[in-house]
């Protein structure tokens, strides 16, 4: 079986001096309790910044607007579904928002803000996705 690529776009959004991170939901079969930006998968002929505005709305509530490319990160795994190996690539792209104001999704127990010496706290404790962990590593 050929392996599949995949692409993902995910959105570091900055607000007041503090970052959003959202809390994947306990149920979740990958990553489970830890902490992730705000994105995902990119559908068929979508463009991705199309994508990561329709994935921010759903997870959080909030429109965005994408400023600019940050980093690119590969995480490959196996699809829940199919069982497929997965290459992903991920865009980490830096977003604004008009307000704080988050309404999470079924994905998700929780969201925060954070500062950076938050986040730096939160990586030392392993408490954010390997995605998170490289898109903060600047």
């Amino acid at each position: 079986m050929s392996t599949m690529w995949g692409l993902a776009v995910r959105g570091i959004c900055e607000y007041n001096g503090k970052y959003l991170l959202l809390k994947i939901r306990s149920k979740s079969s990958h990553d489970a309790g830890r902490w992730e930006i705000p994105g995902g998968k990119v559908k068929k002929c979508e463009f991705f910044d199309d994508a990561l505005k329709r994935e921010y709305l759903e997870e959080t509530g909030l429109e965005i607007d994408v400023d600019s490319l940050l980093n690119v990160i590969r995480r490959d795994y196996t699809a829940c579904k199919t069982n497929e190996d997965i290459k992903s690539i991920q865009l980490i792209m830096k977003v604004t928002c008009e307000s704080d104001n988050v309404a999470i999704s079924e994905e998700h127990d929780d969201y925060g803000w954070f500062g950076m010496d938050e986040i730096e706290e939160m990586i030392s404790r392993d408490l954010l996705t390997p995605p998170a962990v490289e898109a903060f590593r600047k």
